[in-house]
């Protein structure tokens, strides 16, 4: 399944790039001009992060994506740490290593878009900021570390050091003189954005404002009366025994439980430091389906039986239970509204069709707590988005 997911993908990116070189003949694009609110950069290989075995599941060397900061944000800094699934088991991994999202052999450029918008109006606070997508290619959210290379696979597990040597990268590449910086992870890359956020700060001593956000990676442990699917618990034994994740996990958290669970953000989100905002719906689709099992044809047709509208709101009362704390709203945001969707910064990050909770859109909450205008810990008042 993941790897039909990234095969379409590709497919769906190479088209992109095609579009992308016909156009290129075209007069020069304003970065003010909101019909120019999309546009294609091109991956940086860190060609030095392979001495350091940080790699690839393939072996490959990791990438990102950059696109330079001008005027008063050439100090500020956005990272994201891409999403995209994780891999289990080696059948799984090896058919991950053969498409982008387990080897930079395979990817292309890629679409800036959303919170990437170099549009002032689409993005207000962060138009004009340095922004970097880290390429998601080791399958385990940025977590493995094993140093054996079994030859008959040929997978290397290494995505925490991945982290470790794009970091470096960037910070001699000006992070280090960053005023503002914000680490950013979507989907399966939100837990390594809230594992390594505080992290990150140490490595920017000297950085005035610095912040993490989670997009629509907060999952959690749900009530096992309230479980119908297989659930995360599952899934996380499987990344830790594949890719050693234990090693990346805070101590604070394995010491008093299994590693597995300290994959959930609700036991290890008490021990960061770090201001942290966090993005999510309590039904999201991944949340959905992985808790509860297959609701995505009746959300989709809003033909919901009772009973399953009975288990969404109890799923949305769990969420809900274990957000971080809202008393001090200036270390945690929060923005939660009441769609079915997954994922929310580039694809519902401008005017046209950003989410609103309490007539408050997302781009302006965010904005707004990171740089210290207005606190918000928002959370829609539906218990559920279909009659």
């Amino acid at each position: 399944m993941v790897a039909t997911r990234s095969f379409k993908l590709v497919l769906l990116l190479l088209c992109s790039l095609l579009t992308f070189l016909l156009a290129k003949s075209a007069p020069n694009q304003q970065k003010d001009t909101y019909n120019y609110d999309e546009y294609f950069v091109g991956k940086t290989i860190v060609k030095n992060a392979v001495s350091k075995g940080a790699v690839c599941l393939d072996g490959s060397p990791p990438a990102y994506y950059m696109d330079r900061g001008f005027g008063e944000g050439a100090q500020s800094w956005m990272i994201h740490l891409s999403g995209g699934g994780w891999c289990r088991d080696v059948r799984d991994c090896q058919n991950r290593s053969t498409t982008s999202f387990g080897s930079s052999k395979y990817m292309v450029p890629f679409k800036f878009r959303g919170h990437f918008s170099n549009n002032k109006i689409a993005n207000p606070d962060l138009f004009n900021w340095n922004k970097v997508m880290v390429a998601y290619c080791d399958g385990g959210a940025f977590t493995g570390d094993v140093e054996t290379v079994d030859p008959g696979t040929n997978l290397h597990f290494r995505g925490a050091r991945i982290f470790s040597a794009v970091m470096e990268d960037l910070l001699s590449r000006g992070l280090n003189d960053a005023k503002n910086a914000l680490l950013i992870g979507s989907s399966a890359g939100a837990y390594p954005a809230m594992l390594y956020c505080d992290r990150f700060s140490k490595l920017l001593p000297n950085t005035p404002r610095l912040k993490c956000l989670t997009d629509s990676g907060y999952f959690i442990d749900v009530n096992k009366n309230l479980q119908k699917g297989k659930g995360f618990e599952s899934i996380y034994k499987e990344l830790v025994t594949l890719h050693g994740s234990a090693k990346a996990l805070p101590k604070s958290c394995t010491s008093r439980m299994k590693p597995e669970l300290c994959f959930f953000p609700q036991n290890v989100q008490q021990y960061i430091k770090t201001p942290l905002y966090t993005i999510m719906s309590p039904f999201d689709i991944v949340q959905v389906g992985t808790s509860l099992g297959d609701y995505y044809n009746a959300i989709k047709q809003n033909n919901c039986s009772a009973n399953q509208k009975k288990n969404l709101r109890e799923l949305r009362l769990e969420l809900l239970s274990k957000l971080p704390n809202a008393s001090d709203t200036k270390s945690r945001g929060a923005f939660i509204d009441s769609q079915f969707h997954h994922t929310r910064l580039q694809s519902y990050w401008n005017p046209q069709n950003v989410s609103v909770v309490n007539n408050v859109t997302m781009i302006k909450a965010f904005g707004d707590w990171y740089f210290d205008r207005q606190y918000y810990y928002l959370i829609d008042k539906h218990d559920l988005p279909i009659p």
